[in-house]
Parts: C-alpha cells; sequence; structure tokens
C-alpha cells in the first residue's frame, strides 16, 4: 500500500473542481475493470488521524486482496462537500469512485443522477440484516438504495466540570436555564464564551427551533413548504440567536463559526460549553479538556426534557460513472462493515449504524449514554426533498441566523425571507 498517495494535492483537486463544466455527464459507465486505482473522497474531521488510520487498515486488506489495485483517499471538507461532489458528478473523468456523503444529501444526489443503485448489492450483503431501519431510509429513495449507512450521529451538551464547579453552577435542566447559564460563566469567566455557537451551525441551532414546536417545512412525499417563519420556529430563532452578543458569544466571532469550529473552541479551552456531537468525542479528547468534561441530553424546554435533535450521520455510496463498479461495491462494503464500524466508533466515536454493534459498545462506553438516549427520546430529519441540497448548499439557514445576529434583519424578516428561498427551492423540483 501506497502511504505517499493517500492524499491528492488539493490545488490539482480545486482546479480541476473549479473546472467542472456546468451540463451533468453522469451517465453510468459500460466500464467495470478489476484493476487499477480507485479514488475516494472522505470528509475531513476535526482531529482526522485516527480516523485515516482506520480507513488505511481497511486499505491495506482489500489492496492485498486486489492485486494491481490501488487506492488514493482525500479528506474533503464537510461545508465545501456540495460543490465538490455536484462538480464531481458534472465531470466524470475527474470524479472519484466512491464518496463519503451526509444522510440529508440522498435525495439531491439521487435526483441528480451521481449514484449508482446498489439495491441489489445491499440485498446480498449478509451484515445489511442488521442496520437499523433508520439508518436504511437514509439510502434509500423511491424504494430503491443507493449507498450504505457509514455511522448515525446525534448532538448533545457537551460542558466543563471544572468551570461548573468553580463557578458553583448545576447543570442547565431547561433551555431557558441553558441560555441564562450560558451568559453567567461569561461574566464571571470572560475570557470563555460560555457556550460555543455558530451562525453557520445549523444542525446546533436546529433542537432550538425544535423544542419551541417549530418545523423547517411541511409536507410529504417529496412535496414541501417552508414552515421556518412560523410563530414557533421563531420563538427558537429567537431562542438560539439571543446567545450571540458579548454576554456570550460575541456576534463577531461567532456568526461565521459552524460546527467544526465550535468544537475546536470547546477542546481548546476556549468555551465552557458546547453542542457536540458523539462524533466529536475524539476531538474534544484530543484538546485542552480531557478529563474535565462532561455530556448531558440538550435540554428541552421543561426541566427533564430533552431537546429534539437532528438524526444525522454520514454514507457511503459509489458514483455511477465509475469504471471500476466491483470494486468500488466491495471496498464501500469493506469500509461500513460492522468491523470497520467498531474501530471507527473506538477511533472516532461515531455511532456505529448495526443495532447490536450499537448495543455492545454502548454497554461498553459510558460516553455512549446520553447520546443513546438522545436518539431514543426524540429525533428529527430534514425534508426528505431533493430541494434539500439546494437550500444547504445556498446556505438559506445560515444566512438566515447570521443575518440576525448582525443586526441586519429582525427575526420575522429573515425567517420570511428564508422561508421564500426555501420554496422556491421546494419549487424548482417539482
Amino acid at each position: 500500500m501506497k502511504l505517499s498517495v493517500r492524499m491528492v494535492a488539493v490545488a490539482a483537486v480545486l482546479a480541476t473542481a473549479a473546472c467542472a463544466p456546468q451540463t451533468s455527464g453522469n451517465s453510468a459507465s459500460d466500464k467495470d475493470e478489476k484493476t487499477g486505482t480507485l479514488r475516494v473522497w472522505l470528509f475531513q474531521e476535526v482531529n482526522n488521524r485516527p480516523k485515516e488510520q482506520v480507513v488505511d487498515s481497511v486499505l491495506a486488506d482489500f489492496e492485498k486482496e486486489h492485486e494491481g489495485t490501488e487506492v488514493t483517499v482525500e479528506y474533503i471538507p464537510v461545508e465545501t462537500r456540495a460543490q465538490r461532489i455536484k462538480a464531481a458528478f458534472n465531470d466524470p473523468k475527474s470524479a472519484p469512485d466512491l464518496i463519503e456523503y451526509g444522510n440529508t444529501d440522498t435525495a439531491g444526489y439521487v435526483k441528480d443522477g451521481g449514484l449508482a443503485d446498489v439495491t441489489a448489492d445491499f440485498g446480498a450483503w449478509g451484515e445489511a440484516k442488521d442496520t437499523d431501519p433508520t439508518a436504511r431510509q437514509s439510502v434509500t429513495v423511491g424504494g430503491k438504495i443507493y449507498g450504505v449507512p457509514y455511522f448515525v450521529g446525534v448532538r448533545a451538551l457537551y460542558y466543563r466540570t471544572d468551570v461548573f464547579e468553580e463557578l458553583g453552577l448545576d447543570v442547565p435542566k431547561t433551555q431557558e436555564e441553558l441560555i441564562s447559564t450560558a451568559k453567567e460563566i461569561r461574566a464571571a469567566r470572560p475570557e470563555l464564551y460560555g457556550l460555543a455557537v455558530g451562525g453557520a451551525y445549523t444542525y446546533g441551532a436546529m433542537p432550538f427551533i425544535w423544542a419551541h414546536g417549530g418545523e423547517l417545512a411541511t409536507g410529504k412525499g417529496g412535496s414541501y413548504a417552508a414552515a421556518i417563519d412560523s410563530v414557533a420556529a421563531r420563538k427558537g430563532i429567537e431562542a438560539y440567536t439571543s446567545l450571540f452578543g458579548d454576554d456570550n458569544c460575541p456576534a463577531a466571532k461567532c456568526a461565521a463559526m459552524t460546527g467544526n469550529d465550535t468544537i475546536t473552541a470547546f477542546a481548546a479551552g476556549k468555551a465552557a460549553m458546547a453542542i457536540g456531537g458523539d462524533f466529536s468525542h475524539a476531538a474534544v479528547e484530543a484538546g485542552k479538556v480531557k478529563g474535565r468534561y462532561a455530556v448531558v441530553p440538550l435540554p428541552g424546554l421543561k426541566a427533564g426534557s430533552i431537546a429534539p435533535a437532528f438524526a444525522g450521520g454520514n454514507n457511503l455510496g459509489v458514483l455511477k460513472s465509475t469504471t471500476h463498479r466491483t470494486l468500488a461495491v466491495d471496498l464501500m462494503k469493506r469500509l461500513a462493515s460492522k468491523e470497520a464500524q467498531g474501530k471507527l466508533f473506538e477511533a472516532m466515536g461515531f455511532l456505529p449504524t448495526f443495532s447490536d454493534v450499537r448495543e455492545q459498545v454502548a454497554a461498553k462506553e459510558a460516553f455512549v449514554k446520553p447520546f443513546v438516549a438522545t436518539l431514543a427520546a426524540d429525533t428529527k430529519f430534514v425534508p426528505a426533498s431533493p430541494a434539500w441540497a439546494q437550500i444547504d448548499a445556498g446556505q438559506v439557514l445560515p444566512t438566515m441566523f447570521q443575518e440576525v445576529v448582525s443586526g441586519k434583519k429582525d427575526v420575522d424578516t429573515a425567517a420570511a425571507d428564508a422561508a421564500k428561498k426555501m420554496n422556491d427551492a421546494f419549487g424548482s423540483v417539482g
């Protein structure tokens, strides 16, 4: 295995993406070569090295069993995935064979014609029977399967036990207490963010909207209408954006922050609290706060309740344009196997998509419990519409939050404008 070729030169890839034609050319390849180079795109994590080690171990076995085959892996930023993957769909010659993608992207990528139908391959995979139903649904569109679940993700509240002890604070039991506690910490320790928040952290903001009874959109069967401007949703937006200011997380610094940025701040000891996923565990453990933090479910409006969380996670999919379909499907299954998901959990804290494997790791690791409790309480998903990829790539919700925290628009105006953009997107896909 040639580790020196694991990473593709960033400049070259960016140039390829920039030059990709705008007209889709993602027709299925008529080739299925059994040797050669497979290109894989996986997501770059906050602390990526442990993930790389798990992936490299899978690739070593794969290359050993497929003589004459080599795999190159590039780890791409999550925030720019939409542009990069869309460009790959449009330019098969520069496209990878296998990609990691967010489960919110499935419907859009299928509509774009970029993902291969692997229904038969999934059905023939012995381990697939233990995939939990929610994870399986995340790779299913119109009754067909377009990938395999890689891990499931859900967010909870990380907090600094040493800071809470020093200030004599109780762990927040309601969302109102969460906001007031964050501001109390900031007042006592102005060098810290009370609760690190980000204007570009959509999935950290959603629990506030859902806890207040709001929804992103209403509808089903691919037909949706925006609901982000409803009274309940606006209350949630107001609650989340109230955390941006000098009394918690200054808008000048925090308006542009992503989810990764908030976890980086927490791990570096710059925040007393952060909303992070089970997948953030490895990065926090590698940071300055190791041994001085704990995790609880993000509280809802009432004491003892848990705010509805986004049922996140990532999948792996083979591109329709691959010239190495058999090899790509085999590698996809190996990367998402029970053994590999177990190792990925140990390395990164990513929750397995197999029900039996998840039960095993939950029994062994205490830090999993608040995330499992959150999954069991109430999780929600984004609209199952190909329009969501357009809404996500267009930064519709981050723009809304940023307009509010910057003072450019009030909540009502920003929400109404966001709803119009969402409805335009929903209307564009029929």
